[in-house]
Parts: structure tokens; C-alpha cells; sequence
């Protein structure tokens, strides 16, 4: 009879980051060990169940005992089975004891071929297991594969020593309403469990499997299910914050959901006098040491009120709230005191510090790699026409903050108290900014640098590290990316392509690997580096929507200015779209693979040479057409450019059809070629419109 599948297991506080794992692992390793077992229907559902101080999983639909299946089974070869005269030999008769079928006759078997050779089969149905076998091997299985931590050895009130997460205090293995005897970590399967550690007393018994979430939440005050908790936190958070803004990243929240059982949101208050110190040190200490939950107001600043998830119910909380504001109390005291002490210490003044700091044992010092992006970003903001005196010092004291006491304190804000510091010393606001503004983008999706100073500082911080490590030879090999190359080089290709900057990036590269000449560990990679970008370039532009074909035709001739990629590849999806595109990239395609073969060299065309109707008007056309390319490109106007081209789709299919290229007489063959070579110039201005082709 098919019942819902209850397994519970009761254990001591799991490690929180790694609950929610476990949980989802627990309840897919039970589900597949019995579904390969043949235990559950094709809509069975699984439901897992993880919190501080249990694991489970309910399964909808399975059976008591598994369908009895038919199994044909391949006892031995003919030539084996039988001797010349064609009776059993005893290689048979042992082979067929060994299966569990000593008294078949020869007449039992199946006499086919196997694919190679004639041999004897015997057909029969093996019985179902039952349910108690199925789970018993479905949880040794998963246990055994659970993305446990760090295992620790406990013992068994018996003397026996179990090694799992966190001591396992019960289990629960129920089907419908019966207990299935498996048993697992030296427990036997019952039917009972505990509740809240504090808000329940004795144990509870579950009746049936199904009523195994409502019996935790109504008599245990227990909410077993990871997504239900997170969700009545979220919402009571909310409810709480009233008109203010709840700063609740979803890694908090994972967090919390995982250390209570019952959540319950109270509200608590710091002193007003703290918030003289950036808020965003004072969030940052709430989340990641108190797990606590900041407040703004409308205008994102920061309350002095805040939230704290606790796992007890009280109508008077009071001695909670007020034990949460006194552990609170010394962190902000202790950041109030780092901001105040970094203060008296000019960020400039920090300079020389930098060069007791080791960036990396082949490039030298954080000091070292300060200059190297100081003289980069100073290149790059006089290409960009910015200030260089401005991106200089900004690139000279972005890393300063670097030995702060709160960036030691809190790495995570890094560059936020760089900015606040300069501001602070009197920097220009745009070196201020500059501090924070380097690092960005600091993930998919992230801001880019508003200021120019910012920009410049930004786009040297990533190409030095980029070439840098490259150079050395620590470049990214399958999934292992330890310096973040790849966030290195997204990211610069985001700021040349969103904020469109006239750069060059053979000559940013170029300027990028000067940075370390000298340096005996370096090895120029320019060549390297330009391709790993241009690959990642292709996956940015596929993200956006692009299709591969114009991408490739785009990223194909190895662009080296990227702040017109976008107008580009918009004009070869609108090329793409007209009616002679097709036979155009073809010809072009045709033409790719024929000049591949041939070395045209700066051969001009000469018009007394074209013999044939087809080439003459084919030179015609492109001569009337080349000035109205010329002035579109010249213009920008890349849609124009290759719209003008379609003019030219009859001449082209002409000459194609009507002249043979490779002549015998050599000055037609060149002749037709320069042709050609020419056209092949006209066609692929503004990308390979071969790469349409199919």
C-alpha cells in the first residue's frame, strides 16, 4: 500500500552554515536511494525538513514493498554448456547452483545469441523487497554522503563509538502510521521526537507521517521547514521595521533561519552617539557578529534601533532585549574607537607601510603595485582626457586604507574607509571616491565607477592585476580562478563598452606589461591576456542578448576599441535581417576561403583587365558604392555602411556565376583577385559578415 515516508533525525545544534546543505542533501539521498530501489511512483514528492537540532524528510506515495521484477539472466555459452555430443557439461550444472537454480533442466533455458556468440538464458521473477530492507540501505547510503564539515566521534550510551556532524539523539522512520525498524548511528527507529529546547517538555509523539509538520509546529513549538521559517522571519522583520528599510542580505537571513527553531523578532536601540561613526561599519559589526538586523530610514541613513531574531517566546522580553543591547554596546564601542583612532593618521602618511605589506612574492610589495597603478592610471586618465594629477594620487592612496584598524577589523570595507579617511585628510572629492570607486565593479551586475578619477584608477587596479598574474603564470585553469582574472577582465570590458571609452586595448595592455619590465619572474603575455578578454567579451555580449553569429562577426577581427561594439553589432543584426544578407555573407565566406589560399599582396586593380561583363560591372558598382561607405563608416554609422552594400548583392552573385577567379593567365587570375581582395575590404569594415553565413 503506498503511504507517505516519514524519516526524522534528532540530533545536537548543526553547524548553521551548513544546514540548509544537509538538510537538502538528507532528504535527495533517502528520496533516489528509493526511487532506484523502485519505492516511489513517478509523481512522488519529496519535502525536506532541516533545523537546529533535526534532519528529515517526508515522501509522498511509497510502497510497502517494491514490484517484483522480471530479470533474464545469461547463464554461459553454448560451447561451454554443452560438449560435442550436446549434453550438459559440468561448468553448466556449477554455474547454475552458483544462481540459485540447481534442479533447471536443460529445456528451462533460453537458447539466443548475446551479440557475440550463442548462449543460454534463463528468465525469472524475483520477488520485491520490502520497504524496511529499501530504507534501511537508502540511509546507510546517505549518511555515508552527507556534505558534512567536520566529522566528530561521539559515544553511544552503550559504549559504542558513531561518528556523524553532531551527536544523533533519536530516529523516526514512519510509514503512514507504522514504524518501519531500520535502525542508523546505533538508534532504532521509533516514533517520537523532541520539541523546542525551551518552549516544549517531553517528548512527542507522532501519529502518522503526514501529521509530522503540524504535531512540531502546534505541540513543540517547532517550524520544520527551512523556506517556512525564513519566510515568517522575513515578514515579522518587515512588521517590525514599520516605515523604515530592513537591511536583510540573504546570506543573514540563511543564517539566523538556521540557529532558531522558533523565530521570534524583537526590537532593540543603541545610542544616537554611535551614529557619528560611518554606518557602514556599524551595519557590517550588527550583521557579521550579532547577526542582527540594521535599519534606515527613507533616505538609507541608519537608525539607532535594530532587530535581533531570538529563538525564545516571551510576553516579556525585556531581559532579552536589553541582554542583546549591553553584547551590542562594546562592538560599536569598539568601532567608534578604530574610526577615531584611524583619524588621527593621515591616509598619506600611511605610504611607506605599504611596502612591509607582500602583494605577491613574484611582484613584490602592495607598495610596489601602488607605483605600477599610480603611473598606469595616469596614462590611461591622459587618454581619456581626464585630470592625471587627480588619478595619480587617487591611485596612490586607494590602497592606503589597506592598514587601517577597521579594514583590519572588517576587510569588507576596504575602499569605503579609504573614502571616508581622505575626506576626512581634505583629498579632492574625486580621489575620495576613487578609494571605493576602484574596486568596482565588484561583481556581476555591480555599479561602475561614477567619476573619471574613479575610472582610471579602476581600469588600472584590474589590467595591473590581470597582466600581472598572468605574467607570472597563474592564469585560470578550468573552474580555479584564485586571483578572480575573470571578474578582473569583465570587469574592464564592462567600463570600455557601458561608458564607452575611447581606449585602445592593445595599447592599455601594452602600457599594463611595461608596468614590469625588469621583473626576472614576468613573462609577457599581452597576446594571451588579449584573447582570454576577447572570449570573455564574447559571454558578456552573449549575455546581453546578442546572437553568436554577430557576436562572431564582430569579435572575429579582434576589435581593439570597444566603445562602439554595441553600434556595431546593431548594425550586423539589422544587415542580418535584410533579404540579401544571406547570399552576401556567403560570397563573402566564398571569398575568405579563396584569398586564405592565395597572396594577393597590394596589387591594384587594373580596369583594362577585366575582360568579362560580370567583373566589369561588379568594379562599377564598387566604385560608385565605396564613397558612400567611406563616409558612413567615417560617420559611425555602421548600420548605414552595410545596408549600402546590399546594392551590390546582383554584381557580386554575377561575377560569381559568370567569371572563373583562378584563370590560366596569371594577370587575370591577379587581377580578379585584387578585385576581390578589394570587395573583401569593403564588406568587412565594420565586422566578418562571413561569420553569418551558415
Amino acid at each position: 500500500m503506498n503511504q507517505t515516508l516519514l524519516v526524522e533525525l534528532l540530533t545536537e545544534e548543526l553547524p548553521p552554515k551548513a544546514l540548509a546543505k544537509l538538510g537538502e542533501a538528507f532528504a535527495a539521498g533517502i528520496f533516489n536511494g528509493l526511487k532506484s530501489r523502485d519505492f516511489v511512483e513517478a509523481d512522488s514528492v519529496a519535502t525536506a525538513f532541516a533545523t537546529p537540532r533535526r534532519l528529515a524528510v517526508s515522501i509522498t506515495k511509497v510502497r510497502a514493498t517494491s514490484p517484483d521484477k522480471s530479470i533474464r539472466e545469461k547463464v554461459l555459452p553454448v560451447t561451454v554448456a554443452l560438449d560435442k555430443e550436446g549434453n550438459p557439461t559440468p561448468p553448466l550444472a556449477k554455474k547454475l547452483a552458483a544462481l540459485g537454480f540447481p534442479d533447471l533442466k536443460l529445456g528451462d533455458l533460453e537458447r539466443a545469441s548475446d551479440g557475440k556468440a550463442e548462449s543460454f538464458f534463463y528468465t525469472y521473477t524475483a520477488p520485491g523487497s520490502t520497504l524496511h530492507t529499501g530504507l534501511q540501505a537508502a540511509l546507510e547510503e546517505t549518511i555515508t554522503k552527507l556534505p558534512i564539515p567536520k566529522v566528530m566521534s561521539y559515544q553511544r550510551p552503550d559504549g559504542s563509538t558513531v561518528q556523524f556532524v553532531r551527536p544523533a539523539h533519536k530516529l523516526i522512520a514512519l510509514h503512514g502510521a507504522d514504524v518501519v525498524p531500520v535502525a542508523l548511528l546505533g538508534l532504532s527507529a521509533g516514533r517520537s521526537t523532541l520539541g523546542h529546547r525551551f518552549l516544549s517538555t517531553g517528548e512527542l509523539a507522532v501519529s502518522n507521517a503526514e501529521s509530522y509538520a503540524t504535531t512540531l509546529e502546534v505541540q513543540g513549538k517547532v517550524i520544520p521547514s527551512v523556506t517556512a521559517r525564513k519566510e515568517r522571519i522575513r515578514a515579522s522583520l518587515l512588521e517590525k521595521a514599520h516605515h523604515d528599510k530592513v537591511l536583510m542580505p540573504e546570506s543573514l537571513l540563511d543564517e539566523v533561519t538556521a540557529l532558531v527553531e522558533w523565530p521570534v523578532v524583537y526590537e532593540c536601540k543603541f545610542e544616537d552617539s554611535f551614529l557619528t561613526v560611518p554606518q557602514e561599519c556599524l551595519i557590517l559589526t550588527m550583521q557579521t557578529n550579532q547577526k542582527y538586523f540594521a535599519l534606515t530610514d527613507a533616505n538609507d541613513k541608519l537608525r539607532s534601533r535594530f532587530l535581533i531574531v531570538s529563538n525564545l517566546e516571551t510576553t516579556d522580553p525585556q531581559h532579552i532585549i536589553g541582554g542583546n543591547e549591553r553584547v551590542v554596546r562594546p562592538r560599536l564601542s569598539d568601532a567608534k574607537f578604530f574610526f577615531e583612532q584611524d583619524k588621527k593618521k593621515k591616509l598619506a602618511d600611511r605610504l611607506p607601510g605599504l611596502a612591509n605589506v607582500v602583494y605577491h612574492n613574484k611582484l613584490g610589495t602592495q607598495g610596489q603595485r601602488t607605483e605600477r597603478i599610480k603611473t598606469l592610471a595616469g596614462k590611461i586618465a591622459g587618454a581619456l582626457n581626464a585630470d592625471v594629477a587627480l588619478a595619480e594620487r587617487g591611485a596612490l592612496l586607494a590602497k592606503a586604507d589597506l592598514l587601517t584598524d577597521m579594514v583590519g577589523e572588517f576587510p569588507e570595507l576596504q575602499g569605503i574607509m579609504g573614502t571616508y579617511y581622505a575626506r576626512h585628510d581634505g583629498e579632492h572629492d574625486e580621489v575620495a571616491r576613487a578609494a571605493s570607486e576602484h574596486y568596482q565593479p565588484r561583481f556581476a551586475g555591480d555599479a561602475l565607477p561614477e567619476t573619471q578619477t574613479g575610472t582610471a584608477v579602476a581600469l588600472a587596479d584590474k589590467l595591473e592585476t590581470l597582466v600581472g598574474i598572468w605574467g607570472i603564470g597563474l592564469q585560470p585553469t578550468g573552474d580555479k580562478d584564485p586571483f578572480a582574472l575573470r571578474r578582473h577582465a569583465l570587469g574592464v570590458l564592462r567600463m570600455l563598452v557601458e561608458k564607452r571609452l575611447p581606449l585602445s586595448l592593445t595599447a592599455v595592455l601594452g602600457d599594463t606589461a611595461q608596468l614590469f619590465a625588469g621583473n626576472a619572474n614576468f613573462k609577457d603575455s599581452t597576446a594571451e591576456v588579449t584573447e582570454f578578454m576577447l572570449d570573455r567579451l564574447r559571454g558578456l555580449l552573449r549575455d546581453r542578448g546578442y546572437a553568436q553569429g554577430a557576436i562572431e562577426a564582430v569579435v572575429a577581427q579582434n576589435p581593439d576599441r570597444l566603445d562602439n561594439i554595441i553600434e556595431r553589432l546593431d548594425a550586423v543584426k539589422a544587415f542580418a535581417d535584410l533579404p540579401e544578407a544571406e547570399s552576401l555573407a556567403a560570397a563573402n565566406k566564398r571569398i575568405t576561403n579563396i584569398l586564405k589560399k592565395t597572396e594577393v599582396g597590394t596589387a591594384k586593380v587594373s580596369k583594362e583587365l577585366l575582360k568579362e561583363q560580370a567583373e566589369e560591372s561588379l568594379y562599377t558598382a564598387m566604385t560608385e558604392l565605396k564613397p558612400k561607405v567611406d563616409a558612413a563608416f567615417a560617420n559611425g554609422d555602421f548600420t548605414g555602411t552595410l545596408k549600402t552594400l546590399a546594392h551590390i548583392r546582383d554584381s557580386v552573385d554575377a561575377f560569381f556565376n559568370d567569371v572563373m577567379v583562378m584563370a590560366e593567365d596569371e594577370q587575370l587570375r591577379n587581377n580578379r583577385l585584387a578585385l576581390l581582395s578589394d570587395l573583401h575590404g569593403m564588406m568587412n569594415r565594420v565586422a566578418d559578415i562571413s561569420k553569418l553565413a551558415a
